[in-house]
This record gives C-alpha cells, sequence and structure tokens, in this order.
C-alpha cells in the first residue's frame, strides 16, 4: 500500500510540475515572462514546503518529548532533512533573483539573513543527529532544537512585514499588502502542491531508510551485549 501511494504521489508531482512549467511559460501573461518573475514560482513554493516540513516537524519533536516513542523522532529527523533540501532550493534560487533583480547575489536584507539563520539552525539539527550516538539523548537534543527552530521559522515569515528592507513585499494575496495579476498567482500554489507531494514521497524513502537504520542498530547493541 506505500508503495503505491509513493507512486502516486511521484508521478502526480511530476505531472504538477510539467503542467506548471508550460503555464508559466506559455500561458502567462507577456509581464511574467522574464527570469526575475519566474524564478518566483519555485522560490516562493520552495520555501512554504520547507516551512511545511518544519512544522510538521515540530509536532513531531513534541509528540516524542510526550511519548517517549523514538519512531515520532525518526519521522521528525527524516522530514526535517526533506525540509532543509526546499529550503536550500529557497535560498539558492533568491540569491538567482536577486542577481537578476539586484544585480548582486546576497544582501544582508532581514528576509535573507533570517532565511540563512533559519537554514543554519536546521544544517545544525541534523550535525547534531550525527555527532549524538546515544539515540534517547539524541533524540531529546533534536526535539527541543527542533522546537527552537520553529521560533526562528515564524521570525522569517512575519521578517518582511516587520521591516521593510531591499526585499519585495509579500507577493501572495493570502498575506497583508501582497497580491499579484489575474490568473498569475495560482501557479504558484500548484507549485506547492507539486512540490508537497515530492516531498512526502521523499520523507517515505527517508523513512524507509531510518527504518532499517534502527534495525542495525539494534543488532548492533545485541552483539555487544554479547
Amino acid at each position: 500500500m506505500r508503495e503505491k501511494i509513493t507512486y502516486v504521489l511521484a508521478i502526480a508531482g511530476i505531472a504538477l510540475v510539467t503542467w506548471n512549467l508550460y503555464k508559466i511559460f506559455f500561458v502567462l501573461p507577456p509581464e511574467a515572462n522574464v527570469a526575475a518573475y519566474q524564478i518566483v514560482y519555485f522560490h516562493v513554493p520552495a520555501a512554504i514546503t520547507a516551512f511545511t516540513g518544519f512544522f510538521v516537524a515540530l509536532i513531531a519533536s513534541g509528540l516524542y518529548l510526550a511519548t517517549g516513542d523514538l519512531k515520532f523522532d525518526a519521522f521528525a529527523a527524516g522530514i526535517t532533512e526533506v525540509a532543509v533540501a526546499f529550503a536550500s532550493v529557497n535560498l539558492a534560487t533568491g540569491m538567482i533573483w536577486a542577481r537578476y533583480a539586484w544585480g548582486i547575489w546576497w544582501a544582508w536584507d532581514a528576509r535573507l539573513t533570517s532565511m540563512l539563520t533559519c537554514w543554519l539552525m536546521y544544517a545544525g539539527y541534523l550535525i547534531l543527529r550525527r555527532a549524538v550516538d546515544e539515540p534517547t539523548q539524541r533524540a531529546k537534543l533534536s526535539a527541543f532544537l527542533s522546537i527552537f527552530g520553529c521560533v526562528n521559522v515564524a521570525f522569517v515569515y512575519k521578517s518582511i512585514e516587520w521591516f521593510r528592507t531591499q526585499h519585495p513585499a509579500p507577493v501572495l494575496s493570502v498575506r497583508q499588502g501582497g497580491g499579484m495579476g489575474p490568473g498569475m498567482e495560482a501557479p504558484i500554489y500548484w507549485n506547492y502542491l507539486a512540490m508537497l507531494c515530492i516531498a512526502t514521497v521523499l520523507v517515505i524513502v527517508r523513512m524507509r531508510q531510518e527504518g532499517v537504520s534502527r534495525e542495525i542498530d539494534s543488532l548492533r547493541r545485541m552483539a555487544h551485549a554479547y
């Protein structure tokens, strides 16, 4: 059953990305047919996908602290890895956009700097998991860092409202001061759905790997006991 879900989500994600690319390059109005504008259709959904993953990891981390079940810790770790990958896409596309729009690759803007800090924090989460061998201690430390990291996610989300610096205002109509031309906003949501499908597939694959890793750790501990 899980394999069927994985295949369905993978096909849906690929189909949505293909359809979105067609819409972005051939259907949208001429003013959207510039590189700096087209990047937004991947930059924004990648950020939303990453933030969704970090929030779900927060819930899983809280469930681990409440129950002590390492399965929640494994789920939080797997989804955080995938979320960090999408956060990396967000940072990379943001730098490319900045090069087109501002003529520079990076500016120490409130949004950019806070997003970089967020990325470094969750990268530290992944490094922490490699540095601590004892499963329970690793799970507790990771859970606390995941919860703390989500505070920074909220700061990143609100930064362009709190600090009017070089970064543009919100582009989505669901946020105060945001909005795009007729028909130009929908591909962002469709791309978010596509990335969410792909992210779910990656999490499922990562959870399988984590399950095998737990079995190997269990066998290793049994071997040491003997």
